[in-house]
């Protein structure tokens, strides 16, 4: 039993994803941790100032509104979810305005590679330049059953080579933090007394800002001192729980949950997920390949997974054209949107060769199939010329209530679209479709 108690960590540890885990910009975590951190503690991170700069920046009104970008000596980093930003000559430090703005100039709006992956740099942040002795690593992890907490007495660049250093905490959620399990955290010979006393109380501070905002993951790598002796976060990172977007609107005042490096939204990706957003239902696309022949459309966040896992070890992840989940009992309103931005993209530029649709799932718990299908049956007819000239066949596999009145709905639109439909239910694997499109596909 591990729990609650202090361990030294060897090797470095994999954080446990079990929710919705959304990254937040540098900028974004640091706002939010200095916007609600005096509620909990002494220390109100008044010292820490950031903006955010983008191509649209207006450099002079920045200036106006931000005046200690004048006085300040300044740090100028990337804010793009991507690391090593300093072995990549992305970082400038210690400059005054005129500087970061000509580094900026030179840098927003470009294209360049980072480990592999090519894409534009639209986001930075500048903060105050910090003078300072001592770098600390802290992180806290929302896991299944607890809160990890991790500290070292050795933070940025030293971390790797300190791992053996590395302390962690499994703090019980929502209970009190305990004082001894803190100072047995923190506690090393390098930190002097009045120091640990405020990383505890630091610590116990951003708990509470975790639980409060429903962060994910913060960490701070690393963390310091000001000339002050105020904590000072460096370098930030952050994640939040983007399922409790409906209990923290005003706290995390309209926050952006920006794509991962190199990556940009299709217009119906960004359709789909407004859609989302205003649906109590769910609904999820992410286009993988637009030129490709197999395409899903699934019901259930754990079969569109299944679905999407079973075609790549058959062999043709590189023709799916997407991963799609409709989910909670959508209306027929919001299938019919869905299916039809879905066919629309699965459609396009025919070029004689043969494409699959599966309309799959599980067997649904609550969701009434026949009314599902009936928005994704008026998309089809909507597209059934489309369907025609993409030599598209669909295979459909359901169950769940109402299951059979939707798949006899399916059948019947085979005559009605012209287009082949092969139906089945609960009584064949949810999966076999895969290899009947796939063998479809295949066929000459």
């Amino acid at each position: 039993e591990t729990r609650n108690k202090i361990r030294i960590l060897s090797p470095r540890p994999a954080i446990a994803k079990k929710m919705a885990r959304k990254k937040i910009r540098e900028h974004d975590a640091k706002h939010l941790l200095k916007q609600n951190l005096s509620r909990f503690c002494n220390f109100s991170l008044h010292n820490v100032n950031c903006v955010q700069v983008t191509p649209d920046t207006d450099f002079k009104k920045l200036a106006q509104d931000n005046p200690w970008l004048l006085t300040e000596k300044l740090v100028v980093k990337p804010d793009m979810l991507f690391g090593q930003r300093g072995k990549n000559n992305l970082v400038l430090l210690n400059a005054d305005y005129a500087a970061a703005e000509q580094f900026l100039h030179d840098r927003l709006g470009k294209e360049i590679d980072q480990n592999g992956i090519r894409g534009v740099l639209t986001h930075f942040i500048v903060e105050p330049f910090c003078p300072h002795q001592g770098e600390y690593y802290f992180s806290i992890a929302s896991e299944r059953t607890c809160n990890t907490l991790r500290f070292s007495p050795h933070g940025g660049i030293e971390v790797e080579e300190h791992w053996d250093e590395m302390r962690s905490y499994e703090a019980p959620v929502m209970e009190p933090l305990d004082d001894k399990q803190l100072e047995a955290l923190v506690r090393h010979p390098s930190i002097f007394a009045d120091r640990e006393k405020k990383i505890i109380e630091f610590i116990k501070g951003i708990v509470a800002v975790f639980e409060d905002l429903d962060f994910s993951l913060l960490e701070m790598n690393p963390f310091t001192f000001d000339k002050d002796e105020y904590p000072t976060p460096l370098d930030m990172r952050g994640e939040l729980d983007n399922t409790a977007l409906f209990k923290n609107i005003k706290k995390w005042n309209d926050i952006q949950f920006p794509q991962p490096w190199g990556r940009r939204l299709f217009p119906e990706e960004r359709k789909i997920q407004v859609m989302d957003e205003k649906s109590g239902a769910s609904l999820k696309l992410t286009v993988l390949n637009p030129k490709g022949r197999l395409w899903t459309m699934v019901a259930g966040g754990g079969a569109s997974v299944i679905y999407t896992d079973t075609v790549v070890d058959m062999g043709y992840g590189h023709e799916l054209g997407n991963y799609a989940e409709y989910s909670g009992n959508p209306n027929e309103k919001e299938t019919y949107v869905f299916a039809k931005t879905l066919l629309d993209l699965a459609t396009r530029n025919p070029d004689g060769q043969k494409r699959a649709l599966l309309i799959g799932g599980g067997v649904a718990n609550f969701t009434d199939v026949a009314l599902t299908f009936t928005g994704i049956i008026s998309a089809l007819q909507e597209y059934a010329e489309q369907l025609a000239k993409a030599r598209m066949r669909l295979y459909v596999r359901r169950g769940g209530p109402n299951y059979q009145a939707g798949l006899k709905m399916m059948k019947d639109l085979e005559g009605v679209l012209g287009v082949p439909i092969e139906v089945y239910g609960p009584e064949v694997n949810m999966t076999r479709i895969c290899k009947l499109a796939i063998a479809y596909l295949e066929e000459k």
